[in-house]
């Protein structure tokens, strides 16, 4: 699945969801399901303490080459240089501001790094492997 069959120079049109971080299972990467003490991974039972859960990104973006548009999602580290922090830290610096802050409705804190990131990615040019 991790193999490259083409690179494709892209802009970004659109970004397709606001939920950029994802809980991941460590062995299959598939989202966990987490409650308030406990995570599970429902593809191959992993499970844990949700304060152990790891984090992971998942942006899913429209994009336009030349001739067509395409939706694709890009997963994990290679995110890292854009969002300057791992999935794991930004997950830990968003929980943080929100104690700090008193936020106990994250919709400000999630619509600002929605707005941060379209700033960054819309209308750039990138190279994607598909």
């Amino acid at each position: 699945m991790n193999s490259v069959q083409r690179l494709l120079a892209a802009s970004v049109i659109s970004i397709q969801n606001s939920c950029f971080i994802y809980p991941a299972c460590q062995n299959c990467f598939s989202r966990l399901i987490l409650d308030s003490r406990r995570f599970s991974c429902l593809k191959c039972g992993c499970t844990g303490e949700a304060k152990d859960a790891s984090y992971r990104y998942r942006l899913s973006l429209k994009i336009a080459d030349t001739n067509d548009l395409f939706d694709v999602t890009v997963f994990g580290s290679c995110l890292d240089p854009f969002f300057g922090v791992t999935a794991e830290n930004l997950q830990r610096y968003i929980q943080d501001f929100n104690q700090l802050s008193g936020e106990t409705n994250t919709e400000s804190s999630t619509r600002a790094l929605v707005q941060a990131v379209e700033t960054c990615f819309i209308g750039k040019r990138f190279i994607f492997g598909v």
